[in-house]
């Protein structure tokens, strides 16, 4: 009898171990059920908080320019920036820099604009932009002047732009000047001759690998390069004789691509006098209340330049800089 209910007993035991596995299953699944809606609705609640957020955030940035619209109505000094390097992107760059600039001029309560510079240079393309319609503004609003207000460097690129103002105010210890022009890039053929590695590069056109940091460069392409930085030189050059005039004290130095603290650069006639944002609004404009006009990025541009675009350009970025052309 015993023997016959030993079966039975094992029975009962994978029953109960199968029961057992079954609930312990169903329970998890209940879990993870139970997690995936506790994460869709805090996800739920983080996107309407985030959309909240933005919805608010363009009804006080709408609100506050129609305020600052009908506050600049007001006679005041206008204000725009340029920091940091001049190029494309930057807020240096004439996408940014020219409509600000715009603004400033059109607007009825302004009495005069101050261009605040610091940068070191950059593009001689951008610079030129800015440079450009400074004097397309200056023609139209013959009532308006412009000056530009150095902070701690104003050289190349940065100067390629002051040279337009109607005066340039500097600091005693501004740098100033680098009028010239430079391209840089790298060279590896000797590094490659040494270890052995071979570029192969295919081209259709004798010169389409011109700069190629792997390739060497021939007294044809050399001699093509100093001619093409002549020109532009040249350009520069003119740009400044241009908006300094007579104020300009010419020597051998000038345009060599030296810079100089801001008080040799009063000297020299590159800069006109000493002041600040605050002085040259209070004393040379007599009208100190200053309202800015630079243009800022808003947080959505912000967000799609820190994870969108900027992610897929990386790679393309880094390639097209290996030679650059600059006003530094």
């Amino acid at each position: 009898m015993q023997n016959k209910d030993l079966p039975v007993s094992g029975t009962c035991d994978e029953g109960d171990q199968r029961s057992h596995w079954e609930r312990e299953t169903l329970e998890k699944l209940a879990f993870a059920a139970l997690q995936e809606q506790k994460m869709q609705r805090r996800w739920g609640i983080f996107f309407k908080f985030a959309f909240a957020a933005i919805i608010l955030l363009g009804i006080y940035r709408f609100g506050g320019l129609f305020q600052s619209e009908s506050d600049n109505n007001a006679p005041h000094t206008a204000l725009v920036d340029i920091e940091g390097e001049i190029d494309a992107e930057g807020r240096g760059s004439a996408h940014d820099v020219i409509p600000a600039l715009d603004r400033a001029f059109a607007e009825g309560g302004s009495v005069a604009v101050i261009l605040r510079i610091n940068s070191p240079g950059g593009s001689p393309v951008q610079a030129g932009m800015i440079n450009d319609e400074i004097v397309r503004l200056r023609e139209q609003y013959p009532e308006k002047k412009l000056y530009v207000v150095v902070d701690e460097i104003c050289a190349s690129g940065g100067y390629y732009i002051a040279a337009a103002a109607d005066k340039i105010f500097v600091n005693k210890a501004s740098v100033v000047g680098s009028i010239g022009v430079l391209m840089d890039g790298f060279g590896f053929t000797g590094l490659m001759n040494k270890f052995g590695v071979e570029r192969r590069l295919m081209t259709a056109g004798e010169n389409k690998g011109f700069m190629d940091p792997y390739s060497p460069v021939t007294e044809k392409q050399k001699t093509y390069s100093q001619a093409m930085l002549n020109e532009i030189h040249q350009q520069f050059i003119d740009v400044v004789r241009k908006g300094r005039g007579s104020r300009l004290k010419e020597s051998p130095e000038t345009f060599s691509g030296l810079f100089w603290v801001g008080s040799k650069a009063v000297e020299m006639g590159l800069a006109d006098g000493f002041g600040t944002v605050d002085s040259v609004a209070r004393d040379v404009i007599k009208v100190e209340d200053i309202v800015d006009y630079t243009q800022k990025e808003d947080l959505p541009e912000r967000v799609l330049k820190k994870f969108g675009a900027s992610v897929g350009s990386a790679a393309m970025s880094t390639l097209s800089k290996s030679s650059k052309l600059t006003l530094h």
